[in-house]
């Protein structure tokens, strides 16, 4: 039988994050979903030998694809989505992991008749940041991801990603209409992804308390870390690429028109901007100025006061010696 929600899980060499997810997965209070794990270049042993501790009712619902070198991340999605029969497909990394309740909020949301015509839904995220210790995972600190998001719109997403794939469950049907995850970018092909999804139709947002968990590691690196850190020069050189390709296609059917205009006016708003910022050294300059002179007066003030006193007091004395006698 087809189960109703493809969970397709991107691990290499990470065998202790990996016993995690199958934990945080398994836990789940809707259990109608297929599991598909991409080994993406990682030992295979270590992968079989995990999923082997599971119970065999759930070893029937896993599907394992070992790739004998890595494809990269994108690419190592689409093989996990293709695999897989379901209704609704979400990303599970190895290091992320969720609330409990998280497939079966957001299918019942899918599922209501008041949504029909969103392609997927994202909810309340929540960043923690962990380390690892002796081979333990140990959370250090934990901070909502955009904490002022209220809505997923593409005007907000243009800008920079709102989201991350543990945040977000979707229709199957929306590869058909957008394609699959981009195997040309090695980072920020999420977001590209995510960028496509919200130009063909709307996401909703589950709001409240964190349903989805972004696990970081700002200190690690190798296999345990995060590409948003090891890979940041690459995420601003994609994000640029991304961009570009978007802007030339658009110039391409519509002309450079409309975008000559745009981009005057917003020069001219950096320039304001600029301007601005000169300003604002300027007074902040000739504030320390008169910082500096009401100090200065300051300790004159101070100095006088001082020896002032020091010189009143032989009087203050004779004074009280004179009253006594």
């Amino acid at each position: 039988m087809t189960a109703r929600i493809t969970i397709v899980t991107r691990t290499k060499s990470r065998p202790v994050f990996l016993a995690r997810a199958l934990d945080d997965i398994f836990a789940q209070t809707f259990q109608d979903f297929e599991l598909v794990i991409v080994n993406d270049g990682g030992d295979p042993a270590a992968v079989e030998h995990l999923t082997s501790q599971r119970s065999q009712a759930e070893q029937a619902r896993i599907t394992t694809l070992h790739h004998a070198e890595s494809v990269g991340m994108e690419a190592a999605s689409n093989a996990g989505i293709k695999a897989g029969t379901g209704e609704f497909v979400v990303i599970h990394d190895d290091d992320d992991f969720w609330a409990p309740t998280f497939l079966e909020r957001t299918v019942e949301y899918l599922d209501d008749p008041a949504h029909a015509s969103d392609a997927g839904v994202m909810v309340r995220t929540e960043i923690v940041i962990e380390e690892i210790a002796d081979g333990r995972i140990e959370p250090v600190r934990r901070e909502i991801f955009w904490a002022d998001l209220r809505q997923i719109t593409l005007a907000d997403m243009l800008r920079i990603n709102r989201a991350v794939p543990i945040s977000f469950l979707y229709r199957r049907s929306l590869h058909d209409a957008v394609g699959y995850y981009n195997e040309d970018l090695p980072v920020v092909g999420d977001w590209e992804f995510h960028l496509r999804v919200l130009s063909h139709s709307r996401v909703g947002f589950i709001d409240g308390e964190p349903l989805a968990f972004w696990s970081q590691r700002p200190e690690s690196d190798g296999h345990d870390g995060n590409s948003i850190f090891a890979k940041a020069a690459e995420h601003a050189r994609y994000d640029a690429l991304v961009r570009d390709d978007h802007l030339r296609n658009e110039v391409a059917q519509g002309g450079m028109g409309t975008v000559l205009y745009l981009s005057r006016v917003l020069a001219e708003q950096e320039e304001l901007i600029r301007a601005q910022e000169r300003r604002l050294d300027e007074t902040v300059a000739k504030l320390d100025q008169v910082l500096g002179r009401l100090d200065a007066l300051n300790q004159t003030i101070i100095t006088r006061t001082s020896v002032g006193e020091f010189l009143k007091k032989p009087l203050l004395l004779a004074r009280k010696l004179g009253s006594r006698s």
